[in-house]
C-alpha cells in the first residue's frame, strides 16, 4: 500500500521498480511481475457487467423461516436455527410457574389418563465470593452423585416441569412435601410420585438415562413405558453436532424452551411429530428396539461402575515417572541441550533449527512449524530425538489421562462411574467420557499395565466377552462372497486364507510377517482403504498395495459386488443403512472435492458393517441385562468397549454366565455365518 502511495498505482509501482528501496520488495516484484498484475485483475469488481436495476426487487422481504430452518439445519447452525420465530400456526401452550390446587388437579386427572412429559433439573449454589449471581444448572448425572456422595453443599436444589394436557404446562411447587422431608429433593407430590412410579402410566422425556440417574437418587422408582425426544431425534439424524431439547425443537419448528414447564411442553409436542418422522423413514424399530430398550441397561452400567486397585495406579504413576524422565534425558543428551518437549514452539527449533531436519509445510498453533504425530511419524524415520519425543509424548498421555486421573474420578468403594453416550457417535457406537474408558490402549505393553489396574471385587472374577472379527463376519453376510462365507462356515483362518488368495503364499508354508500384511489388507477393505493408505500402512511402494487390492477383488468378487452395490444405494438414498435399519446420512458422495467425496465413499462402504456390529452388541447387551435380571444373578455387566461386554461375575455364577453370555451375544442375529464371541476369565483386566 505504501509503494502505490508513492508512485499512484500497481502499474506505476511495476514500470519504476528499479526506484523501490527496500530490496526484498523491489527482487520480489522484479520475479512476480505477471503474478502482480493477475492479483489485481482477480481483485478488481467488474462495473462493466450490464445489470438491470430492478428496485422493487432489492425491498428487504420477511424471511422464509422454514426455507432458513431447512438451510439452518443442514449446516448446523444451531444459534441461528434457535433464533428463528416458532412456524405460523404453532400452538401455543400457558406456562404455569406455581399451579393452584385446582390446576393442579386438573393436570393430574389428564396425565393419569393420557400419560404426561416432564423435564428435570438440577441447580448448584453461586460461589461463595460472588453470591448475587444466580445459580448454575448441573447435568442431572452430576446431581445425582452428588446426592450418592452425600454432597449436599454442591446442590440449591431441583426442579420439575410437566406437561399432560398439550395446551398447558405446570411447574408444581414444593408446598405439598412431607414434614420433615430433606431440603434437597424434586419438589414431589405424594401425587406427582405415585404418577412417576405408576407402571400403567406412561412417560415422555429428553434423555431417560439421566432422568433415572437423578430420580432414584430421589428415591423414585420410576416406571412405564417412556419415550425419549434425545434417542428419536438420533435416530432420525446420528450426524446432528447435539441432541439438546433446544436444538431439536428449533429443528422442529418450534421456539427454544425457556423454562422447565416450557421444556416439557417441547417434549409433549415433540414426541408424536419425531415419531411420525422415524417411521416414515423406516428407523422405528432402531429407535423401539434397539436405543430406547438400551438406555435402562446404561444407566444400570454407570451405576454399579468398574472398580480399580488403588495401588496398581500408584505404583505405575511412579514407574511412569521414572520412564518419563528417562526418555526426556535420552531426548536432551541427543539434541545436545535442554529444552521444553512440551512446547511446540521449543520442540520445532530443536528439531528443525538446531538438528537441521526437513521442516514440513504445515503449520500448527500460531504459525508455528507443525510438530503433529504425523509430522514426528516421518522424523522418526530419519532421526532418533522425534522417534523418543513420541515415546515421551505417548507415556505423558497414558499417565495424565489414566494413571493419575483414575484414583481422582473413583468414589468410596473405589469404582469408576463412566457415562456413556448413546446419542454422540454417527455410526450408532457408544462413546464413553468422564473418564472415557473405551480409549485404554491394549496393543502397547504400557497400556496393557493400565488395564491391570482394572480389578473384580473380591470373590468375583471379570469376565471379558468380545465379538471376533465382527465387521469381517458381517462383510462376509452383506457381500455373500462366496470364499468368505465358505471359511468362516468352515471356521477357516481368514487371513490366512486372504494371504494365500492375494499373496499366492501356502498356508503351510507361511510366516506371521505374511500373514499380517493380508490382516491389513483385509481389515483395509472394510474401511475403503486406498492404495496410498496400504502402502503407508504396510510400508511398500503404492504400485504394489494397488496390486494387493486389485488381486483382493479379483477373488472376492462379492466384496466388488457389495461396494459397488452400497455406493449406488447410498448416492440414490443420500444415506447408508445398518442391517437393522438405522441411518446415517452421507451428503458429500457426489462432491466435487476429491478428498470430501473420498471420505464419503469410505463412510458409505464401512457405515453398514461397523453400525451393524454397534446394533448386535446393543441387542445382546439389552437380552443379557433382561436374563440376568429374570434369573436373579448378581453378575453385573461394568464396561462396553465397542466389540467387547465387561462383566463382574461371582464365582458360583461363572459357569451359567459364560453359557448366558455367549449363547445371547452369539444369537443376537441369525446371518449366514457364525458369530464368534470369544469369552475369557481374569482376576483384572488385563490378565484375562
Amino acid at each position: 500500500m505504501d509503494l502505490i502511495r508513492e508512485f499512484g498505482s500497481v502499474e506505476a509501482v511495476l514500470d519504476h521498480v528499479s526506484e523501490v528501496k527496500r530490496k526484498s520488495y523491489r527482487e520480489s516484484l522484479e520475479q512476480n511481475r505477471e503474478a502482480v498484475l493477475l492479483s489485481k485483475e482477480l481483485a478488481t469488481i467488474d462495473s462493466h457487467v450490464p445489470l438491470a436495476l430492478d428496485l422493487a426487487a432489492m425491498r428487504t422481504e420477511p424471511a422464509d423461516l422454514e426455507a432458513c430452518r431447512e438451510l439452518f439445519t443442514e449446516l448446523e447452525f444451531t444459534s441461528m436455527l434457535r433464533d428463528l420465530e416458532p412456524a405460523a400456526g404453532s400452538p401455543s401452550v400457558e406456562l404455569i410457574e406455581d399451579p393452584t390446587d385446582e390446576q393442579a388437579a386438573r393436570f393430574y386427572a389428564a396425565a393419569r389418563e393420557q400419560g404426561f412429559a416432564f423435564a428435570l433439573d438440577a441447580a448448584a449454589p453461586a460461589p461463595e465470593e460472588a453470591e448475587d449471581e444466580p445459580q448454575r444448572t448441573l447435568s442431572l448425572l452430576d446431581a445425582a452423585e452428588a446426592l450418592e456422595k452425600q454432597e449436599s453443599d454442591k446442590l440449591a436444589g431441583f426442579s420439575v416441569g410437566l406437561c399432560a394436557d398439550p395446551a398447558t404446562a405446570l411447574h408444581p411447587s414444593d408446598k405439598d412435601l412431607s414434614p420433615g422431608a430433606p431440603a434437597l429433593r424434586l419438589p414431589l407430590t405424594a401425587e406427582l410420585r405415585a404418577l412417576l412410579e405408576d407402571a400403567a402410566v406412561p412417560k415422555q422425556t429428553h434423555d431417560w438415562k439421566s432422568a433415572l440417574h437423578l430420580l432414584t437418587a430421589q428415591g423414585v422408582a420410576l416406571r412405564g413405558a417412556v419415550e425419549d425426544t434425545m434417542l428419536l431425534s438420533y435416530v432420525l439424524n446420528p450426524t446432528h453436532a447435539t441432541q439438546l431439547l433446544a436444538d431439536v425443537a428449533a429443528r422442529h419448528s418450534q421456539p427454544a424452551p425457556a423454562t422447565l414447564a416450557a421444556r416439557a411442553a417441547a417434549i409433549r409436542k415433540l414426541v408424536p411429530a419425531l415419531k411420525a418422522e422415524a417411521k416414515k423413514a423406516g428407523v422405528e424399530r432402531v429407535y423401539a428396539e434397539i436405543d430406547l430398550p438400551l438406555a435402562p441397561v446404561l444407566f444400570r452400567m454407570e451405576q454399579a461402575g468398574v472398580r480399580i486397585d488403588l495401588g496398581v495406579l500408584d505404583g505405575l504413576s511412579k514407574r511412569f515417572a521414572i520412564e518419563l524422565e528417562r526418555v526426556g534425558e535420552s531426548i536432551f543428551a541427543l539434541a545436545g541441550r535442554r529444552f521444553n518437549i512440551n512446547s511446540p514452539k521449543q520442540l520445532g527449533e530443536v528439531l528443525f533449527t538446531h538438528l537441521g531436519l526437513p521442516a514440513p509445510s504445515s503449520r500448527g498453533k500460531g504459525r508455528a512449524v507443525s510438530t503433529a504425530q504425523d509430522v514426528l511419524d516421518q522424523l522418526a524415520e530419519q532421526h532418533e530425538v522425534p522417534r523418543l519425543v513420541l515415546e515421551f509424548r505417548h507415556l505423558s498421555k497414558l499417565k495424565s489421562t489414566y494413571i493419575d486421573a483414575l484414583p481422582l474420578l473413583a468414589d468410596a468403594n473405589s469404582r469408576v462411574h463412566t457415562t456413556f453416550n448413546a446419542a454422540a457417535v454417527a455410526t450408532g457406537r457408544l462413546s464413553s467420557v468422564n473418564p472415557n474408558l473405551q480409549n485404554i490402549p491394549i496393543r502397547t505393553e504400557l497400556g496393557r499395565e493400565i488395564r491391570a489396574a482394572f480389578t473384580a471385587a473380591p470373590g468375583t472374577q471379570l469376565l471379558s466377552a468380545d465379538y471376533s472379527q465382527i465387521e469381517l463376519r458381517l462383510l462376509a453376510h452383506f457381500s455373500a462372497d462366496p470364499l468368505l462365507v465358505h471359511a468362516y462356515q468352515n471356521n477357516e483362518d481368514i487371513h490366512t486364507l486372504t494371504a494365500s488368495e492375494v499373496f499366492g503364499v501356502p498356508a503351510a508354508e507361511m510366516d506371521k510377517e505374511t500373514r499380517n500384511r493380508a490382516k491389513a489388507v483385509n481389515f483395509g477393505i472394510v474401511y475403503g482403504i486406498s492404495p496410498f493408505g496400504l502402502a503407508a500402512q504396510l510400508g511398500i511402494p503404492q504400485q504394489q498395495a494397488r496390486a494387493y487390492i486389485d488381486r483382493y477383488f479379483a477373488r472376492y468378487v462379492g466384496v466388488q459386488k457389495f461396494i459397488e452395490k452400497t455406493l449406488e444405494e447410498t448416492r440414490k438414498t443420500g444415506g447408508a443403512r445398518t442391517l437393522f435399519g438405522r441411518v446415517r446420512p452421507i451428503p458429500d458422495l457426489e462432491s466435487r472435492n476429491p478428498n470430501q467425496r473420498g471420505f464419503a465413499e469410505r463412510t458409505a462402504i464401512n457405515t453398514p458393517l461397523q453400525g451393524t456390529a454397534a446394533d448386535l452388541i446393543k441387542l445382546a447387551m439389552i437380552s443379557i441385562d433382561h436374563k440376568l435380571a429374570e434369573r436373579k444373578l448378581k453378575t453385573r455387566m461394568v464396561l462396553q468397549v465397542h466389540d467387547e461386554l465387561l462383566f463382574e461375575v461371582p464365582a458360583n455364577e461363572k459357569a451359567e454366565v459364560e453359557k448366558l453370555v455367549r449363547a445371547e451375544m452369539e444369537g443376537a442375529v441369525k446371518l449366514n455365518v457364525p458369530l464368534v464371541a470369544d469369552l475369557r476369565f481374569g482376576p483384572n483386566w488385563r490378565d484375562l
